[in-house]
């Protein structure tokens, strides 16, 4: 999967509150591992995330190897977006 480094921050920024914890509890993962995956280099506490930056628009291109977090990270979005209330 490619995706540019500003949309992967997006899709960080736009999770709720505790997701990284989520989706590391979910994929037995640490939570470092999961907040390298959207751009930290904090690899003393966690893993590689199996994802390559390179330069391009919106901060490089990123090519993600393993798409499991950003699956989880998208679907936890939509869940939060289906249990909003509607302003109708």
């Amino acid at each position: 999967m490619y995706i540019t480094f500003k949309e992967l921050r997006d899709i960080k920024h736009a999770l709720p509150t505790g997701s990284v914890s989520r989706i590391a509890h979910e994929l037995n993962v640490e939570e470092q591992t999961v907040r390298n995956y959207f751009g930290a280099q904090k690899y003393k506490d966690g893993e590689i995330a199996g994802l390559q930056v390179q330069p391009g628009p919106d901060g490089g291109i990123v090519h993600i190897e393993d798409t499991r977090i950003i699956e989880m990270a998208r679907h936890i979005i939509e869940e939060a977006h289906q249990h909003q209330p509607s302003s109708n």
